[in-house]
């Protein structure tokens, strides 16, 4: 936990977007991790299982049935909400943070989960093979690969389309 807790914050954050969210697929990530220590088989690399878990974690805060009851803001709602957040930090920064948050939106959680693991993780093909694999998606590193090009094909459209490339 000493050594890869920050590790896995980063990813838990970049993935869900909210800090309470990661904060509570964090939590429950060090639950799952004391738990399934002893069923640890050394199959793949310790950082590799420990991101499993964190996947997990990350899938089941998103879809526990009480959140998907939880109202949406609406759009003025979150406006305002985003207006007073540029306000009180850094304005360019949180714009930038904001846009790709938006921008990565547009992905399915797969692809989103995708994308976090290889840019903001720095994790290999054949480790996020190995993450998802533990996740019950068999794909081999050429296919991620792959996909993971389509999908930033997919985003520089889309950042073009919304004035964000030129």
């Amino acid at each position: 936990m000493r050594e890869l807790g920050s590790f896995v914050r980063r990813y838990l954050r970049s993935i869900l977007r909210d800090d309470a969210d990661a904060d509570e697929a964090f939590s429950s990530f060090g639950e799952a991790l004391v738990r399934g220590l002893v069923q640890f088989r050394g199959e793949s690399a310790v950082k590799t299982w420990v991101l499993r878990l964190a996947v997990h974690e990350a899938y089941d805060v998103r879809t526990t049935p009480w959140r998907r009851r939880t109202r949406r803001l609406g759009t003025a709602e979150a406006s305002a909400l985003a207006d007073e957040v540029r306000g009180s930090t850094a304005p360019r920064l949180e714009r930038h943070r904001l846009a790709v948050d938006r921008l990565r939106e547009h992905l399915a959680p797969e692809d989103q989960a995708l994308l976090v693991m290889r840019v903001d993780q720095e994790l290999s093909w054949a480790e996020i093979s190995d993450v998802l694999a533990g996740a019950g998606e068999e794909v081999s590193p050429a296919a991620l690969s792959k996909r993971y090009e389509r999908i930033r094909k997919r985003l520089g459209d889309l950042a073009t389309r919304g004035g964000l490339l030129e």
